[in-house]
C-alpha cells in the first residue's frame, strides 16, 4: 500500500521532477562560474534594519531564513536605500541614477499614477542582463509609474477611485516592466494592499478588472491595519494572501526556466509587499509570533525567503545564482511606534529616524547577498559568514550586474551606480565609493551627502516626518544641539545616533561637504565617465 501511494505521488509531480527523482538526482542547470551566475534580487517594502536577527540580536521577530543567508553570504552592515520612500528607491534601483535628478523624482505614486518615471531609451538593470542573454521576470509590486487608458484611449493624469473608475482595461498599459527590460511581469501597479487600484497586472493588461469598491469591514482589524485606501477591488484580488500570489510565481518562473532553458542564465526581480502597511499576514502566519500581526508579516516575507531559496536547491541552480535581499527604506511610522511600546521591538534599531526621514533609521537598510564558492578552486564566490562595512547604496546593485555579465555602462545610464563586485570578493577590498548621496521625502529639497564617517544634511529637521506635530512621534522629539542652523553635520563613529549636530564647529568640513553635493548635483552624476571615481575628484 505505501509502495502504491509513493508511485501515485511521485506521478503528481511535474515530468521533469519525476525523470529527476527516477534519476536519484536533482536538477542541474549547466552554468558555473565560468559562465554568469543567475540574479535572484528580493525586495522588501519598509522592511526595518531592526526587524532582521541578524542586525538586531534584541529582535523579537524570527527571521531564520534571512539569519541563514548571512551565515551562508556577506552581510553588508552599511548598506543604504537611495531614497527614504518606496518609487524613488525603486527607480534608482532599476537604472542605477538616482531620482531626485529626473523630475517628479520624490513623487510616490498611488493608484493608477504615472507616467512611469523610466523615461524611453533609459538603461536598466534588466536590460543590461537581457542584452547578454538572461531571460529577465518582475513579480511583485512595481510602482515606478505606469500609464493607464481611458475608453477614448487618452493617458489618464489625475488619481484617487475616480481615476480608476476612468480606464478602460482592455487596454494595454504602458510603462511597465515589459518597457523596460523584463519580458514578463505579474504584480501590481503601486502598494498592493494599499491604493487605489486592488487588481493584478499581467504582462501589460489587467486579466480581472476591479468591479467594486473594496469592503473594509471584511478585513482585519488592528494597530497596523489602517491603510487602506476606499479604491477598487477585483473579484479575485486576496488581500490577505497577495504576497503568496507573487511566491507561487516566482516559484512557477523558476520551475518553468530550468525545465525549458537549463543552460540560459536568468535575472528574476521579486518585489514583496511585505512589510507594508496594512500588515496583512496570510492566515497560516497569524499568530505564529509573539510580536504581533506585523511581527507575524515580517516572519512570512522570511519564509518566503526561505522558500525561494529552497527551491533554486531542489532545482540544483543555488551554486550559480547570486542572491540578494534588501529593502526600499526604512520601516514606516506605524510599525516603529507600535512594535516599540507594544512588543519591545524596535525595528529601526540602534538607528535615528525611520521611513521618510533623512536619518539613518530611515535609509539603512539589510542588503544579505549569497553567492556560493563553486568549489572548484575558483574565487568569484562570496565566502560563507563574512560581513562588509562598505558603504553602499542599492543604486550599485546595477554597476554590480554589469561587471558580472562584462557590460561596460555608458556614459548617459547609471551615473550613481558603483560596482561591488570587489566587495563581494574581499569584503576588506578599499572603499569602493568616495561619498554617498541620500533624498529624503521631499526629494531634491532634502539631499544629504556621506563621505567616510561624516554626514552632511543640506536642510533642518528630518526632511520626512514632523515630530512636533505627530503625537505619536513627539516621545521621540530630540532637541536640537544647534537650534539656529539651517543644515546638519553628524559623525556617524563617535554619534551614530545623530544627536550632536557639529555644523557649528567644523563650518569648514560642512562647507566641503555641501560644495561636493553641489558638485555631483551640477554635473548629474556621482560615477565619473571614467569608472568609479566621482567627477569632483577628477
Amino acid at each position: 500500500m505505501l509502495r502504491l501511494l509513493f508511485v501515485v505521488l511521485l506521478f503528481c509531480q511535474d515530468p521533469l521532477h519525476r525523470v529527476q527523482i527516477l534519476a536519484g538526482d536533482k536538477p542541474r542547470q549547466t552554468n558555473t562560474h565560468s559562465s554568469p551566475p543567475n540574479i535572484l534580487l528580493i525586495l522588501a517594502d519598509d522592511l526595518g534594519y531592526g526587524d532582521v536577527g541578524c542586525y538586531n540580536d534584541q529582535s523579537r521577530v524570527p527571521t531564520p531564513h534571512l539569519d541563514r543567508l548571512a551565515r551562508e553570504g556577506l552581510r553588508f552592515t552599511d548598506a543604504h536605500s537611495p531614497a527614504t520612500v518606496c518609487t524613488p528607491t525603486r527607480y534608482s534601483l532599476l537604472t542605477g541614477q538616482m531620482a531626485f535628478r529626473v523630475k517628479n523624482g520624490g513623487t510616490v505614486f498611488t493608484g493608477v499614477g504615472g507616467p512611469s518615471l523610466i523615461t524611453a531609451g533609459r538603461l536598466t538593470l534588466p536590460q543590461i542582463l537581457r542584452d547578454k542573454g538572461y531571460a529577465t521576470a518582475c513579480v511583485g509590486k512595481w510602482h515606478v509609474g505606469l500609464t493607464f487608458y481611458d475608453q477614448k484611449g487618452l493617458p489618464i493624469r489625475d488619481n484617487g477611485v475616480d481615476a480608476v473608475r476612468k480606464v478602460d482595461f482592455t487596454r494595454r498599459i504602458d510603462g511597465g516592466p515589459l518597457d523596460h527590460g523584463f519580458q514578463s511581469f505579474f504584480g501590481t501597479a503601486c502598494c498592493p494592499t494599499t491604493d487605489w487600484l486592488y487588481a493584478f497586472i499581467e504582462q501589460d493588461r489587467i486579466p480581472e478588472a476591479p468591479s467594486a469598491v473594496i469592503d473594509k469591514t471584511r478585513l482585519p482589524t488592528h494597530p497596523y491595519a489602517d491603510d487602506c485606501r476606499a479604491g477598487l477591488i477585483a473579484p479575485n484580488f486576496p488581500m490577505e494572501e497577495v504576497d503568496l500570489r507573487f511566491l507561487q510565481r516566482s516559484l512557477e518562473f523558476l520551475d518553468r526556466h530550468v525545465q525549458q532553458s537549463p543552460a540560459q542564465p536568468f535575472f528574476l526581480f521579486h518585489s514583496a509587499q511585505a512589510v507594508h502597511l496594512p500588515s496583512f499576514a496570510a492566515p497560516q502566519f497569524q499568530g505564529k509570533t509573539e510580536a504581533g500581526p506585523h511581527g507575524d508579516f515580517v516572519h512570512q516575507f522570511d519564509w518566503i525567503v526561505g522558500q525561494l531559496l529552497n527551491r533554486l536547491e531542489t532545482l540544483g541552480i543555488a551554486d550559480n545564482t547570486l542572491v540578494i535581499v534588501t529593502s526600499d527604506n526604512g520601516p514606516e511610522v506605524t510599525s516603529v511606534v507600535h512594535m516599540r511600546q507594544d512588543f519591545h521591538h524596535d525595528p529601526a534599531r540602534p538607528w535615528r529616524g525611520m521611513k521618510r526621514d533623512a536619518w539613518e533609521g530611515g535609509h539603512r537598510v539589510p542588503f544579505l547577498v549569497r553567492w556560493p564558492a563553486s568549489g572548484n578552486g575558483e574565487t568569484s564566490g562570496i565566502r560563507p559568514g563574512t560581513t562588509c562595512s562598505q558603504l553602499i547604496s542599492l543604486t550599485d546593485v546595477m554597476a554590480t550586474a554589469a561587471e558580472i555579465v562584462g557590460t561596460q555602462l555608458p556614459d548617459n545610464a547609471a551615473e550613481d551606480s558603483f560596482s561591488l563586485l570587489p566587495c563581494l570578493r574581499d569584503p576588506s577590498v578599499a572603499p569602493i565609493r568616495p561619498y554617498l548621496l541620500q533624498q529624503a521625502f521631499a526629494g531634491v529639497r532634502t539631499l544629504s551627502i556621506r563621505r567616510g564617517e561624516w554626514k552632511y544634511i543640506d536642510h533642518a529637521g528630518s526632511g520626512g516626518n514632523r515630530y512636533d506635530r505627530d503625537p505619536s512621534l513627539q516621545i521621540y522629539q530630540k532637541p536640537e544641539s544647534a537650534p539656529n542652523a539651517i543644515a546638519q553635520l553628524y559623525n556617524l563613529q563617535t554619534d551614530p545616533q545623530e544627536e550632536n549636530n557639529l555644523i557649528e564647529q567644523y563650518p569648514t568640513l560642512a562647507a566641503e561637504l555641501k560644495q561636493l553635493l553641489e558638485t555631483s548635483k551640477m554635473t548629474g552624476r556621482s560615477r565619473s565617465r571614467n569608472g568609479n571615481v566621482p567627477p569632483a575628484a577628477q
